[in-house]
């Protein structure tokens, strides 16, 4: 249940945001990886997947201690965010003769922001590596995801793989969710058409005069689930409408401003059945990040943690020998305040 969006600021900055559900906590850190760092891949059979280093430093959000970047960017100011594609999810065939191009659903992101700056780039590359189904032991299952890629010049790209085939699609809007895939969320936009950020006019019928009740009239009808549709939808509405920031730092509080709309409350959107430990599971916000793909700056807050907190990519040793790790943890402060005599 993640929502993703692009926004742009008339100094030239580019922002990607994102928020992050699942019904359990994915233990993510913040992560930079170096330049020269070394990785191989993951296969279905257990052989050693495609082994490569790095060109550039990276940073970004890992998950489950995998120590490869669910949402991040590199020092080329290249993003890449993995969101849930359940059911819709297709991969590559795999054969034992494919290991040496073969990188895990869950690698790709790092795979990408390793070895490239622009979406062009990527656009050129990514045939070149085979994505299987691969099974994720830490959750016992075969992970399915798709893929949004934007680089410092806005330029936008949505990575699926559907009925075992690559698929790539720009994407101007810059707004992704979840399942079915992007092409279909395009389509689905044409039944909002009548959207407006104007206010409606007054309706006269006959004698009778039907005013809006109040202020935002021309989303009336906007949908308000938890679905990936209808956050899609709602993505679009916000991030296109919004008035264009002067500068980066209002462009990253602006996209926090918007994601507060998708915002999942733990125990509003949660399965019918418990896990196997009698756990309710319920989807909810993880933690919300939003990349400044020119100052090279990673935000990000959490469930537990409101206050947005930044890692600069540039004040590190971008050619270490190690990953190294800023923990996102920390329960959240509220300051007391004194009231001054008038």
């Amino acid at each position: 249940m993640c929502t993703g969006i692009r926004l742009s600021a008339l100094d030239g900055t580019v922002v990607h945001a994102r928020t992050l559900e699942f019904g359990v906590d994915l233990e993510s850190t913040v992560i930079i990886s170096p330049r020269g760092y070394r990785r191989t891949g993951t296969t279905p059979d257990g052989q050693p997947g495609q082994t490569w280093q790095a060109r550039y430093a990276s940073i970004g959000a890992d998950g489950l201690g995998l120590r490869v970047i669910v949402d991040g960017l590199n020092e080329k100011g290249l993003a890449v965010g993995l969101f849930y594609f359940p059911g819709s999810a297709g991969y590559l065939a795999y054969t034992p003769a494919d290991a040496p191009n073969t990188v895990a659903p869950w690698e790709l992101g790092s795979w990408i922001l390793d070895q490239f700056a622009s979406v062009e780039e990527v656009k050129a590359g990514i045939g070149r590596v085979v994505v299987p189904a691969v099974l994720l032991k830490a959750w016992n299952l075969e992970l399915e995801v798709h893929y949004i890629v934007h680089d410092a010049s806005g330029q936008s790209l949505v990575i699926e793989y559907v009925d075992n085939q690559l698929r790539i699609h720009d994407n101007p809007l810059g707004v992704f969710t979840n399942s079915p895939s992007f092409d279909w969320h395009i389509t689905n936009l044409r039944n909002y058409v009548n959207f407006s950020t104007t206010n409606l006019e007054p309706l006269q019928l006959g004698s009778v005069r039907l005013a809006p009740l109040g202020q935002g009239s021309g989303m009336l009808g906007m949908p308000g689930d938890f679905t990936p549709p209808s956050r899609f939808v709602r993505a679009v509405a916000f991030s296109q409408s919004i008035f264009p920031a002067q500068s980066g730092r209002e462009a990253i509080l602006n996209a926090f401003h918007i994601l507060n709309n998708f915002d999942i409350p733990r125990g509003a959107a949660r399965e019918a059945h418990r896990d196997a430990k009698g756990n309710v599971l319920a989807d909810h916000t993880i933690w919300t990040a939003a990349s400044d793909l020119q100052a090279l700056q990673f935000h990000f807050r959490t469930y537990a943690n409101s206050q947005i907190r930044r890692v600069d990519l540039m004040a590190h040793d971008l050619d270490g020998d190690a990953i190294l790790t800023v923990a996102m943890t920390g329960e959240e402060q509220i300051a007391p305040l004194t009231a001054l005599a008038a």
